[in-house]
């Protein structure tokens, strides 16, 4: 277990590939289905992903790392790049998130109630700040007018990918981005919806529409476009809504 999540959330910085993409964390469940697509009709350009929070991941662009793509967990993350110059292409929405809540070790059939009993110790979300999931699960708590009652229990995650660790391993329950329950993974835990986990309804929090842009860093390498013109298509977007994406 330790060894699969490490692979998936932690981010890998060999640039060696020829299209270098930067991801939010909730992308990498989809991302071996997005890429083995892609590489159908292109098996000679090989791809490295490096996964993590959208904001960590603006950080390291501005401060030189040279990754060709941006698939950002929000619009605001992708437009920071391209206001400040770090982008080539404005940011264009390639998916909509979805938020759910996940719980191996309670029953949530009380649905967000549940984390207001005195058994829910710890909730895990992502970190709001760099997370747009993690903003997410603000607005939710905040919308369900339970969040005064719950922001005790509140551990923070560095990433939405890390919340989904610490919720398996420790928490008592746990906001994720609902594209996690595609996940191979986690079909050993023989999920049941509505006992372990709910999705969020979606008038909770603001719409999490996901940008993409051209780093100006790749803006002249012509592998890194195919693969951002394939992230829009229509094959792209049904794997997307595959794995629990929104399609705007």
């Amino acid at each position: 277990m330790k060894k699969i999540f490490a692979l998936l959330f932690l981010c890998i910085f060999s640039y060696g590939a020829d299209v270098n993409i930067a991801a939010a964390a909730n992308v990498a469940y989809a991302f071996k289905a997005l890429q083995k697509e892609f590489q159908k009709e292109n098996p000679d350009i090989s791809i490295n992903v490096s996964l993590g929070a959208s904001g960590n991941l603006v950080s390291q662009i501005k401060n030189g790392a040279p990754f060709d793509i941006f698939m950002a967990a929000n619009m605001k993350f992708a437009q920071s790049l391209y206001d400040d110059n770090f982008a080539s292409t404005k940011p264009v929405i390639y998916a909509q998130g979805a938020l759910a809540l996940l719980s191996v070790r309670m029953d949530l059939n009380k649905g967000l109630d549940t984390l207001k009993e005195e058994k829910i110790k710890i909730i895990t979300i992502a970190n709001p700040k760099a997370a747009p999931y993690g903003q997410a699960s603000i607005e939710t708590l905040q919308n369900a007018k339970i969040y005064e009652q719950t922001k005790a229990k509140i551990i923070e995650a560095k990433s939405i990918g890390e919340a989904l660790t610490q919720t398996l391993k420790a928490a008592d329950a746990g906001f994720i981005a609902a594209s996690a329950l595609y996940e191979d993974t986690l079909k050993s835990y023989k999920l049941q919806e509505g006992k372990n986990y709910i999705l969020i309804n979606p008038k909770l929090y603001e719409p999490i529409n996901q940008g993409i842009v051209i780093t100006s860093y790749g803006k002249n390498n012509a592998k890194a476009k195919k693969f951002y013109d394939f992230i829009l298509s229509k094959k792209a977007k049904e794997i997307f809504k595959a794995y629990g994406y929104n399609i705007p």
